[in-house]
């Protein structure tokens, strides 16, 4: 039986080289703990579920070793 992903959509980590103007960008030392963690993993492991609940949002830019724009997988 196959599973749906519409409630819980899969996100991912892209490294990125430069950020827009526009963009909402979050240094990586002002997320949650719960959200640093799924950060975590997904720099590690690859898309992961769940994470809008961990408040990370589409189109987002972290700032950690370098830019990484949150994107749905």
């Amino acid at each position: 039986m196959s599973t749906s992903n519409t409630a819980m959509p899969r996100l991912r980590v892209r490294e990125v080289e430069t950020v827009g103007a526009a963009d909402a960008v979050t240094h990586v030392d002002e997320l949650s703990e719960e959200t640093l963690q799924r950060f975590y993993e997904v720099v590690e492991s690859g898309p992961v579920t769940g994470l809008e609940d961990a408040s990370l949002e589409p189109g987002e830019v972290i700032v950690f070793t370098e830019y990484y724009r949150v994107e749905r997988a």
